[in-house]
């Protein structure tokens, strides 16, 4: 499995916190028939759709090493969260394989500069914080969080309707110890990180764009998860905020990276999890890394930007 990429003078971690067959393909795309998906069985399996025809997706985050700073992109589920009924996969978890991952690249939590969430959905909002004496606090002592103030302003007026769990034990505690940046989904981190707006699987969900150019490289967030979506990118799930505007994001955005030499890391994708974006038909595809001569398992690529 490849960990680290090195591109230039910026380095990408990927740190997995698990590896798992998810929801099952005909409910997470209402949209996807049952033909469709047998049409597609043969090259979708047995890497992204198990044998329970369930999208197998990575839960994991990326970790940008630039010049001038460390940004951890999302946050996954986290430890001892309370989820007893929506998610129970993730309720009380004990699992040290996110930090243990974060070690594994050689990273710290003291390490960390900057926390940027594409959005605020549980998956992506959970190591935020940690347990400590039955509190909840910033797992990332140094580290800013930046949440787009559009998509915590729709959050929290949901949260004040219905409490929302990992709104308020991986969100509401960042804003309160007053380590939150709220920020626009065109913000700039640093000259190699930029954010561009992606909205549609929720209201102001944003990408991030690596390199000094913006093209060397870019994390996509949840405005797709499973390689079916770039094969079909009119599926949206069943989780969209607004899925007629996420699937015209989708297409958009790899319509914009097809053929070029942009490194796109999507997010959900199953291992390999980083690939660039080829024309399929009226769709399109990932297409793995070539190894430059390196050995298969080599846990670290280095590509010329």
């Amino acid at each position: 499995m490849i960990n680290t990429i090195t591109i230039g003078d910026v380095t990408i971690h990927r740190i997995v916190e698990i590896e798992v067959g998810s929801m099952p393909a005909l409910q997470s795309l209402p949209t996807l028939t049952p033909e469709r998906l047998d049409a597609n069985r043969h090259w979708l399996s047995p890497r992204a759709l198990d044998e329970e025809d369930r999208l197998i997706l990575s839960f994991q985050s990326y970790v940008v090493r630039t010049p001038q700073h460390v940004v951890l992109i999302d946050t996954c589920n986290g430890n001892d969260k309370e989820r007893p009924d929506s998610h129970p996969r993730w309720h009380h978890r004990k699992d040290p394989a996110w930090l243990d991952g974060l070690a594994g690249v050689g990273l710290a939590v003291e390490d960390i500069d900057f926390v940027a969430c594409t959005h605020l959905h549980i998956d992506h909002v959970g190591w935020n914080t940690s347990l400590v004496d039955s509190r909840w606090v910033p797992t990332f002592p140094r580290a800013r969080y930046l949440f787009s103030r559009k998509e915590l302003d729709f959050w929290t007026t949901e949260n004040a309707r219905a409490p929302i769990p990992c709104i308020e034990d991986s969100v509401l505690p960042i804003v309160d110890a007053n380590r939150c940046d709220l920020i626009t989904s065109d913000h700039v981190i640093d000259d190699h990180l930029r954010l561009v707006s992606t909205p549609g699987h929720t209201i102001d969900h944003f990408a991030v764009q690596v390199g000094r150019s913006g093209a060397d490289a870019v994390i996509t967030g949840d405005l797709i998860h499973s390689p079916l979506q770039a094969r079909y990118p009119e599926l949206s799930t069943s989780i969209d905020y607004d899925p007629a505007q996420a699937a015209e994001t989708r297409r958009n955005f790899l319509e914009t990276y097809c053929d070029t030499g942009t490194l796109v890391c999507f997010t959900h994708f199953p291992s390999p999890s980083y690939g660039y974006v080829k024309k399929w038909d009226e769709g399109f595809r990932s297409e793995p890394i070539p190894d430059h001569g390196q050995a298969p398992d080599a846990m670290t690529w280095r590509l010329q930007p």
